[in-house]
């Protein structure tokens, strides 16, 4: 039975976890422990937290990892191990994350970017078992693609492959990944807090009433607050979503163009607001798609749930190991 460490580092939040099973088969990886705490502001102190955590979570389940998986968000160097600069993990500047933790654990550690993590868990786990064409869009704090194209992790020539997050989608619009009207600032949590705000001043000018108006008093507005008004069928927050599905449809056609996948998965946002994203996104794509490519794509939210964030950087630590031969 092979045992596998996997950290997840967020802009917001990180998490370690362990699991144990036969590596091949989703239905024997059981999850032994796991934890989760506010991502430290520096990568100092956020690499002591993990380590910390780790080393708590082995010692309770009196198990010691086989490899280490790294999921953290992009732009990253995953074959030197350095996570560059981050948009939403500020301070954090061609950091070496691999070695520390390769010295203190004497194992096998990878990084990936978390869109690549995601990937490999739905190709490993998920929906994507047996397929040879499937792409992640992660759709949370940040938005970004894992390719596995041809059977294979595809990470481009400098590990940059799939930041579409980066792609503009209008000439105006939320920023995101530093630039405005971009696929992240229409589909991440940040970005759909920023429409939000912007918003919310042009609605309450019009002398409409909004749940989010009294959240907004006491909190900045948040992807989750306005998840939780469109649910209440919030007219306001429903636009904002409609039009967050609206920008995601743009960027599904342009990638089933482009990469002619069977299957595309969506992450986080997509899965607990699908009702409302998915008509609007679909509607776009069936316009703009390549009707041949489009009918032969299945767009879903994760086949994993909730427990995504933990196998995505337990599949870093698989494909570590599948990288030795150890697997």
């Amino acid at each position: 039975m092979t045992i596998l460490a996997g950290i997840d580092i967020g802009g917001t939040k990180s998490a370690v976890s362990l699991y144990r099973g036969n590596a091949d088969q989703a239905d024997q990886m059981e999850s032994l422990a796991h934890g989760r705490f506010p991502t430290p502001k520096g990568p100092t102190e956020t690499l002591a937290a993990v380590i910390k955590a780790l080393d708590g979570l082995i010692a309770e389940t009196m198990v010691r990892p086989d490899a280490v998986g790294i999921s953290c968000g992009g732009p990253l160097d995953a074959e030197a191990g350095i996570v560059l600069s981050p948009p939403n993990l500020p301070g954090w500047h061609h950091v070496d994350v691999v070695a520390p933790l390769a010295a203190h654990f004497s194992v096998p550690v990878r990084l990936e970017n978390d869109a690549n993590a995601g990937a490999l868990a739905e190709w490993y786990w998920g929906s994507g078992r047996g397929l040879k064409n499937l792409i992640f869009l992660t759709f949370g704090t940040g938005m970004g693609a894992g390719l596995i194209l041809n059977g294979m992790l595809y990470p481009g020539t400098t590990g940059l492959a799939g930041e579409i997050g980066h792609w503009r989608l209008a000439d105006e619009g939320p920023v995101g990944f530093g630039k405005a009207g971009s696929f992240e600032g229409f589909c991440s949590g940040g970005g759909i807090a920023r429409m939000a705000q912007a918003s919310l001043e042009r609605w309450l000018q019009q002398g409409k009433a909004t749940l989010l108006a009294p959240a907004s008093q006491k909190v900045a507005l948040s992807a989750q607050m306005v998840g939780e008004a469109a649910q209440q069928r919030d007219p306001l927050a429903l636009e904002i979503l409609t039009e967050s599905g609206r920008r995601l449809g743009q960027a599904l056609a342009l990638l089933i163009d482009l990469l002619n996948p069977e299957l595309i998965v969506l992450g986080s946002i997509y899965g607990r607001q699908r009702n409302i994203l998915e008509p609007s996104a679909l509607q776009i794509v069936q316009r703009e798609a390549i009707s041949q490519a489009y009918a032969r794509c299945r767009i879903e939210p994760t086949g994993l749930g909730e427990a995504i964030g933990d196998l995505a950087s337990v599949a870093v630590a698989l494909s570590a190991l599948k990288g030795l031969g150890a697997i």
